[in-house]
């Protein structure tokens, strides 16, 4: 779960593969459900500009969404062996990185993991 940036919207990702978007102030749900993940929703965070979110999941993939529309941004990004646990965009909202029970840190600008695999930081 994560807010944006100016804290209007909450983002959150569930068991029933979904990501909602919900306002902050009303706790009421904004639009429907992003629906694509084939697995629990383990992670999401907004870019910082409000307009896209990522997310990632257990079914190894991160999808970024259009907030406006709703609808996936390109394909899944694939990379991972196994769930995706954490994930944020970088400050100018260019890239997304994510990270995984894999122990890898992937860069989506690149597709390449951050290599060495970074085991001390996920261990703990």
């Amino acid at each position: 779960m994560a807010f944006s940036h100016d804290e209007a919207r909450i983002v959150s990702g569930s068991k029933d593969r979904t990501v909602r978007i919900w306002d902050a102030q009303t706790g009421t749900a904004i639009g429907e459900p992003l629906q694509g993940h084939e697995g629990t929703v383990l992670s999401v965070a907004f870019s910082p500009d409000g307009a896209r979110i990522v997310s990632g999941s257990e079914d190894t993939t991160v999808r970024i969404w259009d907030t406006q529309t709703g609808t996936a941004i390109g394909e899944p990004l694939q990379g991972h062996e196994v769930c995706v646990q954490s994930l944020g965009f970088s400050p100018d909202g260019s890239s997304t990185v994510s990270g995984s029970d894999d122990r890898a840190v992937t860069l989506s600008s690149t597709g390449h993991t951050l290599s060495p695999k970074c085991e001390q930081s996920m261990d703990h």
